[in-house]
C-alpha cells in the first residue's frame, strides 16, 4: 500500500511536459473539439472529463481496480445495484446498515420485481445465500459498527452463485480492502474521509471483472449520474492527504475511545480497536486499522442531545470523516439503537483539546 500511495501522489508526473502545473487544472468544460471523432480522448461532458479521469487514477491506485466515479455515495450504490439485479432476482442488505439504502431498495428495487430480504450484519456471518444474486454487506455496520467476516461471507456467497457488494464508506481502502478478500464490487461515498474536508458529495464503485465495471460505467453515462468536475478535483486533493489524515484521525480515534470506555456517564461504547469490543478480534484481522468512528450510548435522548450542544469542539452534523470531529443522535433517523446513542466522527484536532471539551461536556 505504501508504493501504491507514492505512486497516487504522482500519478500525473510521467506525462508531465516543462512548464505544465504539477497541482491537476479543474477542467470545467462539457465540449470538447472534434473535427473527427475516432481516437478523441473526450467527446461530451456527460461521458468523462479529464478531472473525472485524474480522481479515477486515483482511486483506482487504492483500489487497485477499475473506478468509476459518481456524484455521490448513493449514486455509487445505486449504479452498483442496478447495475447487477433483474426483475425476479434477490439481494440481501444489512437492515442495520446505511438505511438510504434500504429506502432506495424498498422504493425502487422492490417496485421493480427485485425480492429485498434485510438481515442483520451479524447475521451474515450464518445466513444461508441460496437463491440470492446479490449479496450487499456493510462492515463495520453504519451506526452500529457490528463487523463480518469479508472473506467467508464471499465464499459463502459465490458458492450459493451470488455476487458480492460491499460499502466500504467507513473504512476507505487503506483501511479494509474488500476487494482483496473477494468481494466483486466495492461502493464508497468518498464524501467523508477521501474528500475529507465537508465540502464536496462524490462516490466510486471499483471492481475488476470488465464485463461488470462496463455495465456500471453504461448505467453512469445513461442515467446521467455524472460528478462535477469542481467536486473530481476536490476530490483529487482530498485524495493527496488522505493518509496522513487517517493516522491522526484514527489516533485520535483510539485514544478517546478508551477513555470513554472508563467513563461513568457512559453506558456503552462501540469501536472496533477496543481490545473488549466484540468485533475486535476480527477487525485486528481483516483491516488495516480500527476507524475513526466511535458509537457511544449515554443515558437517554434529553443527555445525548445536551452532550452533543456543550461539546465545543465536535460539529452537530449527519455525516462523518472531515477534519472536523463531528457528533450526532442517530436513533432521530430512525436507525434501531439507543435513544441515547451517539455517532462521532473524530477529526483532526490535537487529541487532548478534544478530549478536554468531550470531558467537559459530559459532566
Amino acid at each position: 500500500m505504501q508504493r501504491r500511495l507514492a505512486q497516487m501522489l504522482h500519478h500525473r508526473s510521467a506525462g508531465l511536459q516543462k512548464g505544465d502545473p504539477v497541482s491537476l487544472p479543474l477542467t470545467t468544460s462539457t465540449s470538447y473539439h472534434l473535427p473527427e471523432v475516432q481516437g478523441a480522448a473526450f467527446i461530451y461532458g456527460r461521458n468523462g472529463t479529464p478531472t473525472w479521469e485524474a480522481v479515477e487514477a486515483q482511486l483506482a491506485l487504492l483500489e487497485d481496480a477499475e473506478t468509476v466515479t459518481f456524484p455521490s455515495g448513493m449514486g455509487a450504490i445505486s449504479a452498483a445495484l442496478f447495475a447487477s439485479l433483474r426483475a425476479g432476482e434477490r439481494v440481501i442488505l444489512p437492515s442495520d446498515g446505511y438505511y438510504v439504502t434500504r429506502v432506495l431498495s424498498e422504493g425502487f428495487l422492490t417496485p421493480l420485481g427485485v425480492d429485498v430480504v434485510q438481515i442483520p450484519t451479524l447475521d451474515y456471518a450464518s445466513a444461508d445465500f441460496t437463491g440470492a444474486a446479490v449479496v450487499y454487506l456493510e462492515t463495520p455496520s453504519n451506526p452500529g459498527l457490528d463487523v463480518v467476516d469479508i472473506a467467508d461471507v464471499c465464499a459463502r456467497a459465490h458458492a450459493a452463485g451470488a455476487i458480492v457488494i460491499v460499502d466500504n464508506t467507513t473504512m476507505t481502502p487503506l483501511l479494509q480492502r474488500p476487494l482483496d478478500l473477494g468481494a466483486d464490487l466495492v461502493v464508497a461515498a468518498d464524501t467523508k474521509a477521501p474528500a475529507g474536508h465537508s465540502d464536496a458529495l462524490f462516490g466510486h464503485v471499483s471492481g475488476r471483472d470488465a464485463t461488470r465495471m462496463a455495465r456500471v460505467r453504461d448505467w453512469r453515462r445513461l442515467s446521467g449520474s455524472v460528478p462535477g468536475s469542481m467536486e473530481a478535483w476536490l476530490v483529487h486533493r482530498g485524495l493527496e492527504t488522505l493518509e496522513v489524515r487517517l493516522e491522526r484521525m484514527c489516533a485520535s480515534a483510539a485514544v478517546i475511545a478508551g477513555r470513554l470506555a472508563e467513563h461513568d456517564a457512559v453506558q456503552a461504547l462501540r469501536y472496533p480497536g477496543l481490545p473488549q469490543d466484540p468485533s475486535y478480534a476480527l477487525s485486528a484481522h481483516q483491516m488495516q486499522g480500527f476507524g475513526f468512528l466511535i458509537g457511544m450510548t449515554l443515558e437517554n435522548a434529553t443527555v445525548a442531545e445536551r452532550f452533543l450542544e456543550r461539546c465545543l469542539y465536535l460539529v452537530r452534523s449527519t455525516s462523518f470523516g472531515g477534519t472536523h470531529s463531528a457528533g450526532e443522535r442517530r436513533a432521530r433517523w430512525g436507525d434501531k439503537v439507543p435513544e441515547g446513542f451517539v455517532r462521532l466522527s473524530i477529526g483532526v484536532e490535537p487529541v487532548e483539546a478534544l478530549w478536554s471539551a468531550m470531558a467537559e461536556a459530559l459532566r
